[in-house]
């Protein structure tokens, strides 16, 4: 006895959709069991990780950095600088020892030698207070006529 097409169509698309959710469950189920394991081998993992604390640095870093490493807080600075390599300005703040003297060379070469001049010329002269150099004030013309002269001799 032949079933009618119907009846066959329905029956097919039955066992078809059975077959296609027993493949997706299966995937499904596997992924649960697989979540599990893993919830459970990381929480292992992740204890141990825990266990260890972190090491303290010995790179000092930010604008105190210097200050720390020449009070002895820390070993180095970012930029490698040592307490050896470190000095104390005339204001007081930390600097390294190379850049301080190659500043000083610098200003010694440029215009150290005119302020030098000036500060003569203003004791020469007994001028007190502010005085504009080779300003329009007589003063001032004779301040810079007397600096210029000392910074030529």
């Amino acid at each position: 006895m032949a079933l009618p097409m119907k009846t066959m169509k329905t029956a097919m698309k039955a066992a078809m959709k059975a077959k296609a959710m027993k493949k997706v469950m299966k995937a499904a189920m596997k992924a649960k069991a697989m979540k599990k394991v893993m919830k459970k081998v990381m929480k292992k993992v992740m204890k141990k990780a825990m266990k260890k604390a972190m090491k303290k640095s010995t790179i000092a870093k930010g604008k105190r950095a210097k200050s720390s490493v020449f009070r002895g807080s820390k070993a180095k600075t970012s930029g490698g600088l040592t307490k050896e390599k470190l000095t104390k300005n005339k204001g007081g703040k930390v600097v390294s020892k190379a850049s301080s003297a190659r500043a000083k060379k610098a200003y010694s070469k440029t215009i150290g030698g005119w302020n030098t001049a000036v500060m003569a010329a203003r004791k020469a002269l007994a001028i007190k207070g502010f005085c504009a150099v080779g300003g329009k004030s007589a003063q001032g013309k004779a301040l810079y006529a007397k600096a210029k002269s000392l910074y030529k001799a």
